[in-house]
């Protein structure tokens, strides 16, 4: 055996493993740096030592877990990467790794096993033993050269007397055998492989310390270990012979001699430890996903990668659900400036996750996570308020108990509070012993199982104004407690673990909508789960690209200047007209009344759809022959006088309240009409879209249903078609299915039904980052149901997804100036010209037409000459740094909803219109 601080480069026997006929080693004592001068006081030693092990041999700590070191791949991938990094960085390397997959899950079955067991345990004993010896055999190692020691030190455990009572030692020395047997022929083989690695037992280097109010369980199997830079230590630790030395996580030293377990996830903690008593150059936790996420990538494909993080913001991660990293890890490097990275054994070309103090400070929720199985204890007693000790007699029996408490709220006569199971013991005997300890002071309820959701970043308090689509997410749950951290890190919401299911997807696209993530900053947000998986969205390069001088003629004739492409147009009407389970698709002028797009889109075979009188004059202004049977007329709030007009043009006439059957039964008499239903909820991009639900406009309310239904029989009113259309810019292909599916039930119990119509809304991909609308699955759910209903006509009224792509806004750049670190570049329209980013907060690209080659990019903020505050067009857009007056700006995607709602304020000149195939109008 080595001497008690040395490291091995021979195979190394089982050490202390071997159970009690080992006798435990004899630390060395850390020496210091030399006496202390007189005066001196803790902080400059503590800094003397750091600057010591900052002069020190130079190491880099690898640390890799289960997944890692169970396959022989993974280990040429290990020996590979801790290769490179003595060579290409001129350091040496401590690798740190856990036991095999599944391994600590076996022992931890073993010695939580129930007294009596013992068959049992020798089952699973055996077990892992032979999957040593068959992963060694795979390894070309032979077992019983490599690891008979171990494997005897294992099985010896299994007839050790304290197996008997469980007792917490011998737990300890069962849990440490998985690191122990993996390191022992990790090194092994990788030795075989001709690298020069040693092998040292970390229970030789880490201690570990005993905290106030520990429970014995947590002082053995959930232990805490000194990690000050210690200049004494890492100069023995690198006098040893090989440039690569490999080591276990999860374990230490107990102040008694024996062994200690870190806990779940200790692995890295370890890693953390070594790297902050050497003072590392910096700690690498590999792993198989790519780093720290915004979301679990799991639940949200959306995800975006985090590149960068200080310690603070990544503590409040990790702590808050994500489990790539234990959340004990990071402190100790943090403590002694050692900065961490995460990344992919799987994926080396990505940038992975790098933590450290010099990350810029970027305000704005930098992830959301969840947590489940968390306990709420609630205390109720009128006798609180404002009673001394009261808090103090609680917390008392929670400590009693061995309880760490996470979140807390209180008022009068309340406090609520939550417990974690991944930092507590939490059972129901424990918690039946501490409700009644509580019982004796207050009244308690248990909740659970709860969820908790946490958003997490830079700022919180400055961000509660953008959060208000979150605060209405939560509020159609029940929200059990909410809890904002006093670091203004982050914000908590604790609500029943089912209602958790499924929202964080919907939570994630909210803050991202909202702008309260931003993750087009690229100094923090790297990309999507969904990009990494299944590589960038592949899309055709957008039409004005091919048609650039063009576009620089149409401009010289004056801007603001719309231009619109016709084939475009025709394409996405195509597209949808090849839907088989589509009976007829109408067209919603709203989004762009252009004559000659509507004329492109009847020669199509789409039907239009209006809102307005106005519209449907505008739509026979174009098209003098039209079938008036082909327009569809669904207004809100309009006066009678346009219903009037509607039947007498005879298009078809769309209500939605039971208000003007009752006041004006003479206009819809006999007639046949459609009814358009308020289902009850909205969905789309912006709380502005949402048109359905108790706070929209639109829509008969479900609870007024049959009685709308029964004044129609009254009056003769046939209902041949009922209509909903509930947003704009849903990216979820089953809603219209959905929809679908209520619609035709309630069709059923009228009777006169003919034609079910599902409404728009179909989305476009506006960011660089949005995949594309998958039609496929769209069709695919239409299909579906249309067949279950196949009695009624399925009919699409599409607007945005028909023409927003086929129009660009062209402006000139009138100045461009900076102010206080912030540069902006002016153009000759703003919200006059595309109301949408300021009314929707919405994004469109935005090009410097003039300078589209031009590689030399920095963040501008683009805004118009209106005289308002919200006349921006876009925020911290890439544009050449040498955009100057006169260029030429191009805003993508503005065919719909553009033109139609410009205005003059500011008495300024509406833009001009363009078809750019056709010619000027």
């Amino acid at each position: 055996m080595p001497a008690p601080w040395a490291c091995a480069t021979s195979d190394p026997g089982p050490g202390s493993a071997a159970g009690p006929a080992v006798a435990p080693a004899v630390r060395a004592q850390p020496q210091t740096t030399g006496p202390a001068r007189p005066g001196l006081d803790q902080s400059a030693i503590d800094n003397q030592r750091t600057e010591a092990v900052s002069e020190a041999t130079r190491w880099v700590v690898l640390k890799f877990g289960g997944t890692s070191v169970s396959r022989r791949n993974r280990w040429d991938t290990i020996g590979r990467l801790a290769a490179k990094r003595m060579h290409e960085d001129g350091v040496r390397v401590l690798v740190v790794v856990s036991a095999l997959s599944g391994v600590t899950n076996e022992l931890q079955a073993i010695a939580s096993a129930a007294p009596g067991d013992d068959a049992g345990i020798h089952a699973r004993i055996a077990a892992l033993v032979e999957r040593h010896r068959g992963f060694c055999a795979e390894l070309d190692l032979d077992a019983d050269a490599v690891l008979g020691e171990r494997l005897a030190a294992l099985q010896a455990l299994g007839r050790d007397p304290r197996a008997a009572q469980r007792a917490l030692d011998w737990q300890a020395e069962v849990l440490a055998q998985g690191e122990l047997l993996s390191s022992t022929l990790g090194a092994a083989y990788l030795r075989a492989q001709g690298l020069d690695f040693g092998w040292c037992d970390a229970r030789d280097w880490l201690d570990a310390v005993s905290l106030p109010n520990q429970s014995p369980w947590a002082k053995r199997l959930s232990v805490n270990c000194r990690h000050q830079p210690d200049a004494a230590l890492a100069e023995r630790f690198s006098g040893q012979a090989a440039p690569m030395l490999l080591t276990q996580g999860f374990i230490s030293r107990h102040e008694d001699g024996g062994t200690a377990i870190l806990g779940r996830g200790g692995s890295d903690t370890s890693a953390a430890y070594f790297g902050a008593l050497l003072k590392a150059q910096r700690v690498e936790i590999w792993t198989d996903v790519p780093g720290m996420f915004s979301a679990n990538p799991r639940e949200v494909p959306e995800a975006r990668l985090l590149t960068r993080l200080d310690y603070a913001e990544a503590q409040e991660i990790a702590t808050t659900g994500a489990k790539v990293l234990h959340p004990r890890s990071i402190a100790p490097c943090r403590d002694a400036g050692v900065p961490m990275a995460i990344l992919d054994t799987e994926r080396f070309d990505l940038p992975g996750t790098r933590i450290d103090a010099s990350a810029a400070t970027v305000p704005g929720v930098k992830a959301i996570s969840r947590r489940n199985g968390i306990v709420l204890v609630s205390m109720e007693s009128i006798g609180m308020w404002q009673q001394v000790g009261f808090l103090a007699d609680v917390f008392e029996r929670f400590k009693r108990h061995g309880l760490s408490i996470d979140l807390i709220g209180s008022s009068e006569t309340n406090v609520t509070v939550s417990l974690d199971p991944s930092e507590n013991l939490v059972n129901s005997n424990v918690l039946e012993a501490l409700s009644a300890d509580l019982a004796e002071v207050c009244r308690v309820k248990v909740i659970a199982p709860c969820a908790a959701v946490t958003l997490v970043g830079r700022g919180m308090r400055s961000l509660l104004h953008r959060l208000s689509d979150i605060w209405a997410a939560f509020g159609r749950e029940r929200v059990h407690l909410i809890s904002q951290s006093s670091n203004d890190l982050n914000l908590t919401f604790v609500i029943d673990e089912a209602d958790a299911d499924g929202l964080l997807p919907h939570l994630h696209h909210e803050l991202i909508r909202g702008g309260a993530m931003p993750v087009r900053d690229d100094s923090v947000f790297g990309p999507s789960w969904r990009e990494i998986a299944h590589g960038r969205p592949v899309r055709a390069p957008a039409w004005w690209r091919g048609a650039r001088e063009r576009l620089l003629d149409a401009a010289a004739a004056g801007t603001p200047r719309y231009v619109y492409d016709l084939d475009t147009v025709r394409e996405r009407a195509r597209s949808l007209r090849q839907t088989e389970s589509i009976d007829r698709c109408y067209y919603a002028i709203k989004a762009n009344a252009h004559p000659q797009i509507l004329r492109a889109i009847a020669a199509e075979g789409f039907g239009l759809e209006c809102v307005s009188l106005g519209e449907i004059e505008r739509v026979f202004a174009a098209l003098p022959q039209f079938e008036p049977a082909r327009v569809l007329f669904t207004p809100s709030f309009a006066p009678k006088r346009e219903y009037v007009a509607a039947f007498e043009r005879g298009v078809t006439v769309t209500l939605d309240n039971i208000e003007a059957l009752q006041r004006w039964p003479e206009v819809f008499r006999d007639r046949p009409i459609w009814l358009r239903i308020d289902l009850g909820h909205g969905e789309g991009h912006h709380e502005k879209v949402r048109t359905g639900g108790a706070a929209a406009k639109f829509g008969l309310p479900m609870s007024r249903f049959d009685a709308f239904v029964e004044q129609a029989r009254r009056l003769g009113v046939r209902i041949v078609g009922l209509h909903a259309h509930l947003g704009s810019g849903i990216d979820d292909p089953q809603h219209w299915r959905g929809v679908y599916a209520q619609l035709a039930g309630l069709a059923d119990g009228i009777g006169t039904v003919e034609t079910i119509d599902i409404g728009g809304g179909l989305p476009i991909a506006y960011t660089p980052e949005a995949a594309e609308f998958d039609l496929a699955a769209w069709r695919a759910g239409l299909a579906e149901i249309k067949a279950a209903y196949p009695r009624y006509g399925l009919i699409v009224e599409p607007g945005r997804y028909l023409v927003a792509e086929s129009g660009v806004l062209l402006l000139s750049t009138t100045q461009v100036v900076e102010k206080d670190g912030i540069r902006r570049v002016g153009g000759d329209g703003g919200m006059n010209a595309l109301m949408r980013p300021a009314m929707y907060e919405a994004y469109h690209g935005i090009h410097n037409l003039s300078r589209l080659d031009d590689a030399d990019t920095v963040a501008f903020e683009v805004v118009g000459p209106i005289c308002e505050s919200s006349d921006v067009l876009g925020r911290g857009r890439p544009l050449p740094r040498a955009t100057a007056e006169g260029d030429v700006l191009l805003v993508a995607d503005a065919g719909a909803y553009g033109m139609v709602m410009a205005h003059t304020y500011n008495q300024r000149a509406l833009p001009a219109e363009q078809i750019l195939q056709e010619g000027d109008l």
